[in-house]
């Protein structure tokens, strides 16, 4: 059977009067439905981030990415989503599995296909299922999810399904064994997300650092004094066609000098967002002294986050980096009252710039029995390891410590 095709038992007339249904494009559901089921402030959970991806030719079977996201009904009402795919490699996902890949290779049997929950390309937390607010008993909804694509793997060759960058309370319900099954495999990783802590002016977040931290990082920003560069925020709403494609001319050239490739975005991805989601996105142009844009960065925001996802450059400035992806970002926080700034994955050099490591929740169910249990084993010392090397970052952390 084409597995873009999946099909799965009915759940139990216990079960809510539940029926599942998988589509194969996030426009086969309405927006206003997607978006009032995941009732999330994350930008990159909206319907209209996924139909960018999706209409922009980003995630599609030729890259890797096949939607069939899950609709659960109760009679004909929409009352469950999630966003789902069908992977043929692990990239653009950020919770490494490569190396099970590589074992099951060697062992000749197909990791790939997976199917994976996650936002295409997005490192960042947010829910993966939307349950309608009005059911009693999301458990239930939970369970018929979970035993479905637990079916779904046997049935249709699949090897394991992941869901990525959970929010704790969704990776505990994840977590719990399903009725007549076990719980899904936990696994821990770690960002770093700097904190607003009531700042009015980014000399305050300075005078709460340690003195050395606080002169290394004025020292850093220093270096660009000589360059009289010139930093803009532009709402989406506001910003030009000339300045994405700048913006795009600037991610492409780094993205390749850095990785080999033009990246997994285009230009029609960018434009699609600042079209149907403008509220949530900001442009950063650093302008040289004759005016001329030779660097950007695109944030997202909600009401409480600011998201730094992509930059570039046209130059090679020592500091440019560090100030357009940190910098400017805790700036606008504190200019704006936000209370996070999540810079991206990854990255301990965060932590002396004053962002703390944060743990991230994944969950993952492996079909074969040894590799599962192999698998198992390995996210049970990863987990302990995780959590030894948050601890260490964090007694590194360049505040300066509370006499009290």
């Amino acid at each position: 059977m084409d597995k873009n095709q999946l099909k799965v038992a009915p759940p139990p007339r216990a079960a809510l009067d539940l029926s599942l249904e998988f589509i194969r494009a996030i426009d086969a559901v309405d927006a206003s439905i997607w978006d009032d089921l995941m009732d999330d402030d994350n930008p990159f959970n909206q319907h209209a981030y996924l139909a960018a991806l999706e209409q922009s030719g980003c995630v599609s079977q030729q890259t890797g990415w096949t939607p069939l996201h899950l609709l659960v009904r109760q009679s004909s009402r929409i009352i469950a989503v999630m966003p789902l795919y069908i992977k043929t490699h692990s990239y653009g996902e950020y919770i490494f599995d490569w190396a099970w890949a590589e074992a099951y290779d060697k062992h000749q049997i197909p990791y790939y296909p997976k199917l994976v929950s996650a936002i295409p390309f997005t490192p960042v937390t947010g829910k993966r299922i939307g349950i309608a607010s009005d059911i009693t008993q999301p458990s239930l909804v939970w369970d018929v999810i979970k035993k479905a694509l637990d079916g779904s793997l046997l049935e249709h060759g699949f090897s394991s399904w992941h869901c990525l960058f959970l929010p704790k309370e969704q990776f505990i319900e994840m977590s719990k064994s399903a009725e007549d099954s076990h719980s899904c495999l936990k696994r821990l990783s770690t960002q770093f997300h700097w904190k607003n802590k009531g700042y009015q002016h980014f000399d305050d977040f300075l005078a709460a650092l340690t003195s050395r931290k606080r002169k290394d990082i004025n020292k850093e920003r220093a270096k660009l004094t000589p360059h009289e560069l010139r930093f803009e925020f532009i709402n989406a709403a506001q910003a030009t066609t000339a300045m994405w494609h700048t913006f795009y001319a600037c991610y492409r050239q780094t993205y390749t000098k850095r990785s080999g490739h033009s990246g997994y975005l285009n230009l029609a991805f960018f434009e699609s967002i600042a079209k149907t989601m403008p509220e949530n996105i900001l442009l950063l142009l650093v302008h040289d002294i004759e005016g001329e844009v030779v660097a950007s960065a695109l944030y997202f925001k909600s009401t409480t986050h600011l998201y730094g996802r992509y930059w570039g450059s046209l130059v090679d400035i020592d500091g440019l980096h560090f100030e357009a992806c940190y910098y400017q970002g805790i700036e606008y926080c504190i200019t704006h009252n936000l209370a996070v700034f999540d810079a991206g994955a990854q990255g301990e050099h965060k932590v002396a710039r004053g962002f703390e490591p944060m743990a991230t929740y994944s969950t993952h169910e492996v079909i074969h029995p040894e590799f599962r249990n192999a698998i198992e084993n390995f996210t049970f010392q990863e987990a302990d390891n995780i959590k030894t090397y948050m601890q260490q970052l964090t007694s590194k952390l360049p505040y300066r410590q509370d006499p009290s």
